[in-house]
């Protein structure tokens, strides 16, 4: 997926440094994410992969450097900032006892991003859990609950997604739909940030990419 190198920057990140415990992570990391793009973070377990993405949307706060989206600082936009995001997690987010219509339905809300039942019921159909819209999802299987979870990116107008391992406890098909999903977000000018340790075909092609080293402990 090339890039325009003279498109504005959607997110830009500036000499950002991030510790765990006495341990730095990474430090003077730098890099900007124009629209249309997709960017793989790549690293070893332990390099803060996971801790960079949460960075990235506000979830926790770096020890040093800057964050902006379209110009201005993330910490300043607040809200304005969340609604522009979609963050998918290890964890799937979702609720045993509520149906996956209801999941989706308080995501949303959550995200500030309400739609209609009729749209859950579609992304529902479209991610392979047609029939399964009155289940509590604790009936459903571990990759069924990812496709709920995965189901929130079809309802989300969000331009950017921040996808950390989403394509585990996929099966080959689910594999496929969600880079189908990816790259047509990409396409329609959104951006991606995903970290991943499967080979998917969607990391293999021209892409951006950065990888973690890990810096030393000081």
């Amino acid at each position: 997926m090339p890039t325009d190198s003279n498109a504005k920057p959607m997110l830009e990140v500036a000499d950002l440094s991030c510790r765990r415990g006495d341990r730095t992570l990474f430090t003077a990391l730098s890099f900007t994410l124009p629209a249309q793009t997709l960017l793989h973070v790549r690293g070893r377990n332990g390099s803060g992969k996971t801790t960079l993405l949460r960075a990235l949307c506000g979830l926790l706060r770096p020890d040093a450097g800057s964050i902006r989206w379209r110009g201005e600082p993330i910490t300043e936009l607040a809200d304005d900032f969340n609604r522009e995001v979609l963050y998918f997690g290890h964890l799937n987010g979702i609720k045993a006892d509520l149906t996956g219509q209801e999941n989706l339905r308080v995501a949303a809300t959550l995200d500030q991003d309400p739609v209609a039942d009729t749209e859950i019921t579609a992304a529902l159909a479209h991610i392979g859990l047609a029939g399964f819209e009155d289940l509590p999802t604790r009936m459903l299987s571990q990759g069924q609950k990812k496709r709920v979870a995965l189901a929130r990116l079809i309802l989300s107008k969000a331009p950017l997604w921040i996808l950390d391992e989403p394509f585990t406890a996929l099966d080959t098909d689910a594999v496929a739909l969600l880079e189908a999903l990816i790259a047509d977000h990409v396409a329609a000018g959104g951006a991606v940030i995903l970290t991943t340790h499967q080979e998917v075909q969607l990391t293999r092609g021209e892409i951006q990419r950065l990888t973690l080293e890990g810096a030393p402990t000081q």
